[in-house]
């Protein structure tokens, strides 16, 4: 029941994912609606791209500052939410990709180039496996690409919070140029 449930919920929400996605899609030009591969890879770059952007752009002496004890450090967190992709493209595709795992030894990733690097990858890998599964592929793991989209979404909200503890605004919300 409670799976039944979860996966209505998802279908919804995925479905009114492709409705708004469809919606500002038409407004603009009167191109077709996107299909599901279409609209979970849509949402995996966006949130995707917002995460490589704070890894890239964060200083690396703050990549060790966690807001309080107990709670992951920024560094933590980027190579957390890696493996964690990783962990859902491997799951996609049947076999080993990358490096998996929620939480990577920071001996693998100890820089600020090697842990932005590890995350743009793990983004653009996930990117790619979404284009290669399609829409059938997609679908057979429809709750999974849209928890680990959800996954991602939820992590990037914690990082803003690193930022704004520490008098900075994140690239996203800054002013267009």
């Amino acid at each position: 029941m409670k799976t039944r449930l979860l996966s209505g919920t998802i279908v919804g929400v995925l479905a009114a994912l492709a409705f708004v996605t469809a919606a500002k899609a038409q407004e603009s030009s009167n191109k077709k609606p996107p299909t599901p591969s279409q609209a979970i890879l849509d949402n995996w770059n966006d949130i995707g791209n917002r995460l490589v952007a704070m890894a890239e752009d964060w200083p690396e002496d703050k990549y060790g500052y966690r807001p309080t004890a107990g709670v992951r450090s920024f560094a933590e967190v980027l190579r957390h939410i890696a493996g964690s992709n990783y962990g859902m493209i491997n799951q996609a595709l049947n076999k080993k990709v990358g490096v998996e795992g929620d939480d990577p030894s920071p001996d693998m990733f100890k820089t600020k180039a090697q842990i932005a690097e590890y995350l743009k990858k793990s983004v653009a890998d996930g990117a790619a496996t979404i284009q290669q599964l399609g829409d059938a592929g997609v679908m057979k793991h429809l709750d999974d690409w849209v928890g680990y989209v959800e996954h991602m979404g939820e992590h990037y909200g914690q990082l803003v919070v690193y930022y704004r503890n520490n008098g900075v605004v994140p690239p996203a919300s800054r002013p267009k140029k």
